[in-house]
Parts: structure tokens; sequence; C-alpha cells
């Protein structure tokens, strides 16, 4: 690659990444505004556009060593659900979970958690970043999605993974509480550090991080990384999914492709 070309390059990554950290979600005081919603649908775009820029959707996140470890992973939006149906699975030490795959695929699956971590693991220490100004740097245990897609055969049309989480977050207004879920495409799915987590830092996933299972998209931003994993539903569009967005804070406003 000529200079003149690796400096443009060098700019493009530092300009985006300023970017990025401005337009960062997932959090409830900003989504409360009526600008952070629009500054996120504008970053979307160039979120995407600098991605394929950049080497495509293909192209892998930084990873790091032992010796960057964060002290602590802090946990952020729900930790502790009050959702009966989980209180009473964490009761048990989720030895009755189920984790259910179905929609567009040839062979739907519930799978427990002893099943998931017989299958071959992926093991990545990785930076998330969180729009309250924090990052931690934590060690992922999971099973790949890649592995799970193989196996519920997915259809031709479908699109989109969709996580459906145990989590709720309140509606307002005297409304019920609303379910959190998020979604990506196959492109994430299929991507080698995409993973379904049940450990960190090598031990078990604790609660206040999304046991017993979370997603971990490493591309993306803090809000995308789905906690307390309950079904994954394959679709070929949003249409019939709450807001039609594709997740919780999406149908708020914010950004679906959130890239960094």
């Amino acid at each position: 690659m000529s200079q003149p070309t690796s400096t443009r390059r060098n700019l493009l990554v530092r300009t985006a990444s300023g970017l990025a950290a401005m337009t960062l979600a997932g959090c409830d005081r900003l989504g409360a505004t009526e600008w952070f919603p629009k500054v996120l649908q504008t970053g979307e775009l160039l979120s995407q556009s600098v991605h394929q820029f950049l080497g495509g959707r293909r192209s892998m996140a930084q990873e790091f060593t032992m010796a960057d470890l964060s002290p602590t992973f802090r946990g952020n939006g729900n930790t502790n659900p009050q959702v009966p149906q989980y209180l009473a699975l964490a009761r048990n030490q989720f030895a009755d979970w189920r984790l259910v795959i179905d929609g567009l695929v040839e062979k739907p699956a519930a799978l427990s958690l002893a099943q998931l971590k017989a299958m071959p693991a992926r093991t990545q220490i990785t930076r998330h970043d969180c729009v309250e100004g924090w990052s931690a740097i934590g060690q992922w245990t999971g099973v790949p999605l890649a592995q799970l897609m193989a196996q519920v055969v997915p259809k031709p049309q479908a699109r989109f993974v969709v996580f459906h989480c145990a989590d709720t977050f309140g509606a307002g207004a005297g409304r019920p509480d609303v379910s959190y879920y998020e979604s990506i495409d196959m492109d994430d799915a299929y991507h080698p550090q995409t993973i379904l987590a049940y450990a960190l830092n090598g031990a078990t996933l604790p609660v206040t991080n999304g046991a017993p299972l979370r997603l971990r998209v490493e591309r993306q931003l803090g809000y995308k990384q789905a906690k307390y994993l309950m079904r994954l539903e394959l679709v070929e569009s949003f249409a019939a999914l709450q807001g039609g967005k594709g997740g919780f804070w999406e149908d708020r406003g914010y950004q679906w492709y959130a890239g960094i």
C-alpha cells in the first residue's frame, strides 16, 4: 500500500472511531433524549460504509492478551432479571434451561447448557465499549454461532438471527414491560468471532453479565451483545417483531448496524 493511501486510511479509521464513540448506544439516559436516536441513524450509514471500505464484513475485531484483562467486567443494562421464569431457572443453576432455535430452519433444536458446553468452543479476549464512557476487556468462551447454524440448517429465505432474551424493560406510561431482543444478519452469524458465551474470564458466566448464555458479536457495540438468551429465531424480516426495527433499542430510534 502506498504511503498516501495508508495515510488516508489511517485518517479514516481515526475519524470513524471518534464518530463511533459519539454514536454508541444502549443506555437509558441518552435513549430518553430526542436528539440521540437521530444521531445514531446517521451514524449507522457511516458505520456500514467504513466497514465495507476497510476490509468488508469478514474483518476481525482486535483481540488482546491475558495481561490486558480489565480488573473487573462490570454489568450494564439489566443485571438481575426479575422475570419469574428466569428466577426459577437460576435457582436450579440453569439445569432446566434450554436454548430454543427455530423459525426458518430445517432442524429446530432445544439445547441444554451441558450440550452447548460439549461442543467445540472458541475463546477470545476482546473489548466491550459502552456509551456511558467505559470499556472493558474480557475473555469470553462459548460456542461459535456458525456451529449452531450448521446444526439447524437455515432455510434459503432466512436473513436474520433474532435473539430473544429473558430480561425486560419498562415500556412506560402504564404499559407492561417489554422483552429485550436483538438481531444480526447472516454475515455476522457466520463470523468466526460471533459466539454464544457461557464463560467470562475462565469462570462460569455470572448473572450480572448475562448467565447462562449471551451473545458476543465483537465488531459491534455493547447493546448488540444480548444477554440472558432464551431463544434464537431465524427470520426473513423484522415486520412481526415488536416495533419492526430488529431490536429493543432500534425500535426506539437507535441504529440497527452498530459496527465499530
